[in-house]
């Protein structure tokens, strides 16, 4: 680098907070060990470092590097992989105290720390200012993972991914002699840290260093007046839904349902679609028990400041349930702080034990798909409530932006699939059984294409903050695509670039990092 950058210290006097170190014989330890939300893994490193300001995160990582000691970040510990807590790791950075969210004068722009729930984001900006970013459904989901991974959320049909506000983001990185130090990279083309920047809008996190702080302002506000630089949610929200029992649900309904739910999306996703505002969310789980009420749940919510709300919200179920049955609910209007508070996924509900992977879709499920999907649906095993198959509406506003724009290249996606296991058995046997299921599913799915969602006519490749390890084993991705190219198309090239310049020590890594330039691209 010609010259290094000059981080914004701007927050910095008021921190308090830390640094704490917390070794295992700290009975603060088992807490920060206990606090992650997949049972599956449990980080053990050889200490936490519990931070309150990007000097504090500095000093963590260049002592670690000087002591040649790995060293990994955790924000909300939402991870579906085992990034954070790898036996090799030896310091984890845990930002939960770095979470405040403000109007940053300085850059007319709002600055959210990586520490900050989801929850906290919208109602502090809301309360506050009276906007929002077009943010996730899990109101525990930390900033930090979310937003560097193209976060998304029930107002992105109307609003775009998060990183489509991403103004600036600080970022502490390590150079080629080893030296922890703090930059600032913006939108602006002209900055020379610009690339930075591009990296953390989809490309993953725990791959180019430790963010301490994103901003935020629209790509088109203008002025200072912080109620005019991001965009506000709908005053008001209503939500429907349709609920079937498996007993109703017959193979040719069940095919049906997700026919008409595929073409829908087709017929209604573009940028100026009227039903841009709409958001579903169509959840199938496994038929442990025909009778149980909400197996099959399709749930919608639109802007009700939007004139015949109501009906259109109606004639989306109606479309969507087609001939297969069920009586439409269509909620009262709500204020939209209090849906989403309401509508949001708290720890409660994310404990246990889980195995996710994940898709876009550029059109429907093949017949074929849907062929695969209820015969896995329908099979006894494994006996858990908690796997199902789950699709969420994508595309509008998302897919006005180039692929190129940012990272995140899915731009002209309709739909997001996951494919969720849960569990409670602890024994070795359990976690098999449970991981084979979902494995088999998912490769059952994608059956013409190697196993794998490979970028075609239908599919679109997966979402980086959903990360499968599978997707880089030979075993379950035979299609001969590597694992980058599902999450980043032709964008991992440029990431690569941005890896060798600012991390070329290659010391924030992990089994799906973006690899140095040097590395074998398709082995990764």
């Amino acid at each position: 680098m010609s010259r290094r950058p000059s981080p914004s210290r701007a927050g910095e006097t008021r921190r308090r907070f830390g640094p704490v170190v917390v070794p295992p014989e700290d009975p603060r330890y088992a807490d920060l060990v206990l606090r992650r939300t997949n049972d599956r893994f449990r980080p053990e490193p050889g200490s936490f470092h519990v931070v309150g300001s990007s000097r504090q995160v500095e000093r963590a990582v260049g002592e670690a590097v000087r002591a040649g000691k790995r060293v990994t970040v955790r924000s909300g510990g939402h991870c579906y992989e085992n990034f954070v807590g790898a036996p090799s790791v030896d310091v984890v950075i845990d930002m939960a105290e770095l979470n405040a969210v403000y109007f940053d004068p300085t850059r007319s722009a709002f600055a959210v720390e990586p520490g900050a729930t989801l929850m906290k984001v919208f109602q502090t900006l809301y309360l506050g200012w009276g906007v929002t970013i077009p943010g996730g459904q899990c109101g525990t989901v930390a900033a930090g993972g979310h937003i560097q991974g193209g976060g998304y959320g029930p107002l992105s049909r109307s609003q775009g991914s998060v990183v489509d506000y991403l103004h600036a983001v600080e970022v502490v990185v390590v150079d080629r002699r080893g030296r922890a130090h703090t930059v600032v990279a913006t939108r602006d083309p002209r900055d020379p840290w610009h690339d930075l920047w591009w990296a953390h809008t989809g490309g993953g996190g725990g791959n180019f260093g430790v963010v301490t702080r994103y901003w935020f302002r629209a790509p088109d506000a203008r002025g200072t007046d912080p109620t005019r630089l991001l965009p506000a949610p709908p005053a008001r929200v209503r939500g429907g839904a349709l609920l079937w029992r498996w007993r109703d649900m017959p193979r040719e309904s069940f095919r049906k349902l997700l026919r008409n739910h595929g073409e829908w999306h087709e017929r209604h996703s573009a940028p100026d679609s009227p039903y841009a505002d709409l958001f579903a969310s169509l959840q199938a789980g496994t038929r442990t028990d025909e009778n149980a009420p909400g197996s099959i749940v399709l749930a919608c919510q639109v802007d009700d400041t939007k004139p015949g709300s109501a009906q259109r919200l109606r004639d989306a179920l109606i479309a969507i349930s087609g001939d297969v049955g069920g009586t439409p609910l269509i909620s009262e209007p709500e204020p939209w702080l209090t849906a989403t508070r309401r509508g949001v996924r708290f720890t409660s509900e994310e404990a246990g034990r889980y195995k996710g992977k994940a898709a876009y879709l550029r059109r429907r499920f093949t017949d074929a798909q849907i062929e695969t999907a209820y015969a896995r649906l329908i099979d006894p095993e494994p006996r858990s409530a908690g796997a199902l198959l789950w699709l969420l509406s994508y595309g509008g506003a998302v897919n006005a932006v180039p692929p190129a724009a940012t990272a995140v290249p899915q731009r002209d996606s309709i739909l997001k699939v996951i494919y969720l296991n849960s569990w409670t058995g602890t024994t070795e046997a359990d976690e098999a059984a449970n991981l084979a299921w979902i494995r088999r599913f998912y490769r059952e799915m994608y059956a013409d294409t190697g196993g794998v969602p490979v970028p075609n006519e239908v599919n679109d490749g997966s979402y980086v903050n959903y990360p499968d390890i599978d997707l880089a084993d030979p075993e379950w991705n035979t299609s001969g695509v590597p694992w980058h190219a599902l999450y980043y198309k032709d964008n991992y090239e440029r990431l690569q670039r941005v890896k060798a310049r600012w991390d070329p020590r290659n010391v924030f890594h992990h089994a799906l990092s973006v690899r140095p330039p040097r590395s074998d691209p398709e082995r990764g």
